[in-house]
């Protein structure tokens, strides 16, 4: 089921909606915490960024198991990608939990304290998913580019 699309594996496919999305979902959380407005203006559309991009983080490790299978186990990108879906469905939970206690706020009052820390920690969490995302992402492309890069003269085709 997570194998191939159209001859090409659903792994390099589905991979960039995560990558994509979780990391600007980690910046639309660090701005509904410092702007209260923009809870009002873009918080919905963080949350469900951040959704789409965990169900691809889902995909993308189940895709991974089945192309690795195919081409071998880059071991250090499959550790990271084993545990990044956890990571960003804990900044998921994180950023529901924060948006719908903020939303009880309303925009001419402070937040209770308790609110900005639980926001220090979310700012926190979105940091480190951000973090985590590199470091997963850049295992994988050296995995796959790395020999090739190393072995190719700028300006050389390489066919196939």
């Amino acid at each position: 089921m997570f194998d191939l699309i159209a001859g090409l594996p659903v792994h390099i496919l589905i991979v960039h909606t995560a990558v994509v999305l979780i990391p600007l979902s980690a910046i639309g959380a660090i701005l509904i915490v410092a702007r209260p407005k923009a809870l009002r203006l873009f918080g919905a559309a963080t949350v469900i960024g951040a959704t789409v991009g965990v169900v691809a983080s889902v995909i993308a490790e189940l895709s991974g198991n089945q192309l690795a299978e195919r081409v071998g186990w880059p071991e250090e990108h499959a550790n990271y990608g084993e545990l990044f879906p956890f990571a960003a469905l804990a900044f998921l939970l994180l950023l529901i939990v924060f948006w719908v206690l903020a939303r009880g706020v309303p925009l001419n009052r402070n937040r209770p304290l308790g609110l900005k820390v639980f926001g220090a920690v979310l700012i926190v969490a979105a940091i480190g998913i951000s973090f985590f995302t590199v470091l997963t992402g850049y295992s994988g492309s050296k995995a796959t580019w790395s020999e090739i890069v190393e072995t190719t003269q700028p300006g050389t085709f390489i066919e196939n």
